[in-house]
């Protein structure tokens, strides 16, 4: 069920909205414009009530379309849900590129790998703890969708960079191998322990039994976390 704030956020999009189904008189709403309307709504009633907030009628109501619109563009909830999960988990991963890019320092370099690996944790439990709408609703992807967010655009025909979150992760993890910190024979799947233990520790804080914790102890045990991921790679 959406929280108050939903409704709130729900009036406040929808009043910026055009109240008719077609646009103005002479002029054609773009292509794609319907669809991309759609999931920018279903992000922010997303953020403001979670998963079991994202619903076609009021995502349509918000962009000023009639009901049955939402249907040339998804067959139905779970395909908009899909979409929004996507988005949810793209601005997750622009967060933790946002924190990996304050981080100087070559791919070969051990202190600049484990801060970009801390740097990934970071933003991670801060998302979670800012964005708990969002971040829950990154996780409640109906069973067709991939867990992939997009990715940024190649440059000087460079690989295409998997900007996802354990795309990311996996990322830093291979530079702690080029910087010789971690064995190349103990790189596989190590990934997946680390994902669990920094997504237990958002969860167990966010909607878990350690909610209540003030900002500092939650804190300590973040920087606790981190601390034991690091040493154990070591």
């Amino acid at each position: 069920m959406a929280r108050p704030d939903a409704e709130n956020a729900s009036d406040q999009l929808a009043s910026e909205q055009p109240a008719s189904d077609q646009p103005p008189p002479g002029r054609r709403r773009p292509r794609g414009a319907v669809r991309a309307g759609l999931i920018a709504a279903g992000v922010e009633l997303a953020r403001a009530g979670g998963p079991d907030a994202v619903v076609l009628r009021e995502a349509t109501r918000l962009v000023g379309v009639v009901p049955n619109a939402a249907y040339r563009h998804f067959a139905d909830r779970d395909e908009l849900l899909a979409a929004v999960c996507a988005a949810a988990m793209a601005e997750l991963g622009d967060r933790m590129a946002a924190g990996v890019a304050q981080v100087s320092g070559e791919r070969d370099d051990p202190d600049a790998a484990f801060l970009r690996l801390g740097a990934i944790g970071t933003a991670y439990l801060r998302f979670a703890r800012e964005e708990p709408g969002l971040f829950a609703t990154a996780f409640a992807v109906p069973q067709q969708h991939p867990y992939i967010a997009p990715t940024a655009p190649a440059q000087d025909a460079a690989p295409a960079v998997d900007r996802s979150p354990l795309g990311q992760l996996r990322a830093a993890l291979d530079d702690l191998v080029t910087a010789g910190v971690l064995d190349a024979a103990d790189r596989p799947g190590v990934e997946y322990p680390i994902w669990s233990g920094v997504h237990g520790l958002a969860v167990l804080t966010g909607q878990g039994p350690l909610r209540d914790l003030d900002d500092t102890e939650r804190a300590r045990l973040e920087e606790l976390l981190l601390v034991f991921i690091a040493k154990g790679l070591e």
